[in-house]
């Protein structure tokens, strides 16, 4: 076979990301073969320094272009991929990312792929499946349902089924591993086919009802082009129905549909859904696969192969030949928000990427993002609204609970208590929410008034009980047994202060003895398959509290649920951050939305010091939208986000006053290149100012044009970074979520 090669007067280059923190792409030489057959978003081994790294192809140099720099260039050193791993809109949106949050470009590139091909891997081909060696082995798992459950499954199938659909049906690697112990099943290597599946219906749609009509005919009117739409339903109005039916218009067209969700406690719910509905390949990409599964889900991405990808906030970045609709559930939830690291934002890297692909986008939520609203008000979103329940439910009614006149017992009003015991009676559900976990927030000293405090933050330490008594730093991870008594005055006088949800839990065991109580944190759902055991029980209609944190509240469907109990919401209506109304606001609706959904009304009761805070009128005499477009006017007045675009630098060093020193003199570097186009708040102290040992400082900028803020600030930040002094860290935020 003859190659056509390429010739010229210069050296053949290439020009890749490398995995390092560093804002530009290298140049390396390539013989003419090579530069005839590599593609743009293959995988090339390069050498950098004295190791070797595994880099992305960006661009191919046009031949005789001359070499910019006098570095002697080097070779790469090995071709991974005959073609290209991902898309050129993805390599374009990449490229924006990079650019807009002003993040190392080979780092960004990371993001479009599993671990598996960062370190090197080669493109699988082959995958693990199961199959079964032992065809008589019911009577070895009587004692194990789930065993005999995937056994059963296999039993089924003619050929070897992959592990990963396994899992994605719910059977888990450990129920597997233990058929294999017991020499029932076996591991085996399986061709992966990568072609894709015929959509069909497997259940006929709901009838949707005037509002999710309008909203469905709008979307498909939009269906070859791209439009964002902002679905603003009320809680339990069947936002999903509206995505459903608009996905099998797309998949009928053998288009991909991409869902992503905030959590990963939502994807096995709404995997359920989409299962029930469609017959065709569903993938899910998130944080709790192996390396080795999400690799092959990935792959099931990228080659087409699945029409629907399920996925949290990283799967923005999967390559997806055929994308026809993106939808973001629960969009104004702020994981969606990259906290660290790279500090992307799902919501607008999506809304960019729909554009490059030229295809509908869906922003779902009961409770819009004050973002969301704002782009609606400028006319760049289309907004529908979904303003009634599905079948006969009715949104509850919210009552406030004044803490200053009414007696507690274990934190809860007697009030609330009674119309607890009243729904229990009545064989229905009660959620109480409370957003902290462990037994008690404070630690103090009765005597003195010491209190445990954590060395390395400006924090308090949480008492934890379970699985023993000890104190734990939720900010730095610090863990420290419980003193016997106080180490000030030496008084056995030390008593917990405050409610987390394991006292509160103690509390509801004490008072209501014969009910059964499930507790949702991070704590008590930290096991594999946890959260789908809690939910089996709750959708059994039997009285039952359920206690927790914000686990409950994003989008969970609780059919039998009458009665939320909100029991701190104070802590959020006193914050700093002109966020924490908004958000505060998001949680109780959200909270409250769990409640009569099914055929049963619903009632809301909120506990608070302050019945007279305007937030909380607002949302019980009205509703979610006014309070939204009373914040909007509240932030334009005072010329706050999203009416001015926002850049937080945070700085960290163990010296407080050279952090603020060095902050100090960028900021006025900043000033003067600006030209007063950017306002510079700070430097000042973050709201926790020592953090895991170093101290936390701020520099928030701020402009009124969104083209000026970058311009000025990209060029800073490049002298910023080769300024920066070892002993400080920084790091920026464009368009910060948090002030903290």
């Amino acid at each position: 076979m003859v190659l056509n090669t390429v010739t010229s007067s210069h050296p053949l280059r290439i020009r890749v990301a490398v995995p390092l923190p560093l804002h530009d792409c290298f140049d390396y030489l390539v013989t003419a073969e090579q530069y005839t057959n590599l593609e743009i978003g293959s995988r090339v081994k390069v050498p950098f320094g004295r190791q070797q790294c595994i880099a992305v192809v960006m661009e191919k140099v046009p031949p005789n272009t001359p070499q910019e720099t006098k570095f002697k260039l080097k070779h790469i050193l090995e071709v991974l991929d005959p073609s290209s791993l991902i898309t050129q809109k993805v390599i374009s949106l990449l490229k924006w990312s990079a650019q807009y949050y002003l993040f190392p470009i080979g780092e960004v590139v990371q993001s479009a792929f599993p671990t598996r091909l960062r370190q090197g891997y080669a493109y699988a081909r082959t995958a693990p499946a199961w199959k079964v060696i032992d065809f008589d082995a019911n009577e070895k798992l009587k004692r194990s349902e789930k065993q005999r459950t995937a056994y059963t499954h296999l039993l089924r199938q003619i050929e070897p089924c992959f592990e990963t659909s396994l899992i994605n049906e719910g059977f888990s690697l450990p129920t597997l591993r233990a058929l294999e112990k017991k020499q029932i099943i076996q591991e085996t290597e399986k061709n992966i086919d990568f072609s894709a599946k015929p959509i069909q219906l497997a259940q006929i749609p709901l009838t949707a009802n005037e509002d999710q009509k309008n909203a469905i005919d709008q979307i498909l009117e939009k269906q070859d082009t791209y439009q964002a739409f902002l679905l603003d339903g009320i809680t339990g109005s069947g936002k999903t129905e509206v995505y459903l039916q608009v996905m099998y218009d797309v998949l009928k067209q053998g288009k991909q549909v991409l869902v992503l969700v905030p959590e990963i406690g939502l994807t096995s719910q709404t995997i359920s859904r989409f299962r029930a509905r469609f017959d065709c390949h569903i993938t899910l990409l998130h944080s709790g696969l192996t390396d080795v599964q999400r690799l092959h889900a990935w792959q099931q991405a990228q080659t087409g192969q699945a029409s629907i990808i399920l996925g949290t906030r990283s799967a923005i970045y999967t390559p997806l030949p055929h994308l026809g609709l993106i939808i973001l559930d629960e969009e104004h939830d702020l994981s969606f928000k990259q906290q660290d690291g790279f500090r992307y934002h799902a919501r607008d890297v999506a809304l960019y990427r729909a554009y490059l692909e030229k295809c509908p986008i869906i922003l779902g939520s009961a409770t819009p993002s004050i973002d969301s609203f704002a782009l609606v008000e400028q006319k760049k979103i289309q907004h529908l609204t979904l303003n009634t329940r599905t079948g006969n439910a009715v949104l509850p009614k919210m009552h406030l609970i004044d803490l200053k006149v009414s007696p507690k017992v274990h934190g809860l009003s007697q009030y609330l208590i009674g119309h607890i015991k009243q729904r229990l009676q009545q064989q229905e559900q009660v959620l109480i929410f409370l957003n902290r976990r462990g037994y008690a927030p404070v630690l103090m000293c009765e005597h003195c008034g010491w209190q445990a405090n954590c060395p390395n933050c400006d924090a308090h330490f949480t008492l934890h009980t379970q699985p023993y008594q000890h104190l734990h730093c939720h900010h730095c991870g610090l863990i420290q047994v419980l003193p016997p008594s106080c180490p000030e005055c030496k008084q056995e006088t030390l008593k917990p202060i405050g409610l987390g949800t394991v006292k509160v839990e103690d509390g509801l065991k004490e008072l209501f003895p014969d009910t059964e109580i499930i507790r949702v944190d991070r704590d008590s759902t930290s096991r594999v398959g946890s959260l789908e055991k809690i939910y089996e029980k709750i959708h059994q209609n039997k009285p039952l509290i359920l206690l927790g944190t914000q686990m409950l509240a994003k989008g969970h469907h609780f059919p039998y649920v009458t009665l939320v109990a909100i029991l701190d919401i104070d802590a959020g209506l006193l914050s700093v951050d002109f966020r924490a109304p908004e958000r505060t606001a998001q949680m109780i609706v959200q909270v409250s939305g769990r409640a009569g959904r099914g055929e049963k009304k619903g009632e809301v009761f909120l506990q608070t010091l302050r019945p007279d805070h305007p937030t909380l009128n607002t949302l019980i005499s009205k509703d979610y939208r006014v309070f939204a477009q009373q914040t909007l006017k509240e932030r334009q007045t005072a010329l706050l986000p999203p009416y001015r675009y926002t850049v937080l630098v945070r700085s960290e060093s163990k010296d407080e006053q050279k952090n603020l020193q060095f902050l100090t003199e960028i900021s006025k570097n900043l000033q003067e290149i600006s030209a007063q186009h950017l306002e510079i708040w700070g430097p000042i102290p973050a709201p926790m100012q020592r953090k895991a040992g170093k101290y936390q400082a701020h520099l928030v900028i701020l402009g009124k044009e969104r083209a000026h803020l970058h311009y000025y600030v990209r060029h800073w930040w490049s002298f910023v970074l080769s300024q920066c002094p070892t002993h400080i860290r920084l790091s920026i935020d464009v368009d910060p979520q948090e002030l903290n």
